[in-house]
């Protein structure tokens, strides 16, 4: 008895199809990204459960009107904190979004329909906001001229990596 045909996804013989996150070049790499920017707002994580919880504080460097870096070349050196995914830590971050690209590649999954390397549109056009997954318009202050109302918090216990703290 033969195997049940496997479903057709549409995406046979794209790259991230046929590649591991690590035989990836530099451009495959960051054209896996949607440009969401949800990994450039700060975090709250709830210790007893583990449970993230993502805020409106953006990262000072991120444009949320294009859901672009400012200065994505020299990010960790103007903000310290700030995460550089890898093949290895995509794996690993709990706070990636379902839909991110990395980690769905990083899993063996398709990506969505409305991510740029299926689509073709770019966040600009519209494809990523339609499917609510885009910040643009959403960050609502710089993470620095915010982190006290953050720290405010009553919850607010631990500072996590690229601006996420602890509940």
């Amino acid at each position: 008895m033969t195997a049940p045909p496997k479903p057709v996804s549409g995406q046979e013989g794209f790259f991230w199809k046929t590649k591991t996150l690590e035989e990836m070049s530099s451009a495959e790499w960051e054209s896996l990204c949607d440009g969401c920017a949800r990994c450039c707002l700060e975090k709250l994580e709830d210790e007893d459960s583990g449970k993230i919880y993502f805020t409106h504080v953006s990262c000072k460097l991120l444009d949320s009107g294009a859901c672009t870096c400012k200065d994505y070349p020299n990010r960790s050196a103007k903000v310290p904190d700030c995460v550089r995914l890898t093949p290895e830590n995509v794996r690993t971050l709990n706070w990636l979004p379902p839909s991110c690209g990395y980690k769905l590649v990083a899993e063996g999954r398709d990506l969505y329909w409305w991510h740029p390397l299926i689509s073709g549109a770019v966040a600009e056009a519209g494809a990523i906001e339609k499917a609510a997954e885009s910040l643009t318009f959403q960050a609502r202050c710089r993470s620095r001229d915010c982190e006290d109302a953050l720290a405010g918090c009553s919850h607010a216990r631990r500072r996590l990596p690229q601006g996420e703290f602890a509940l």
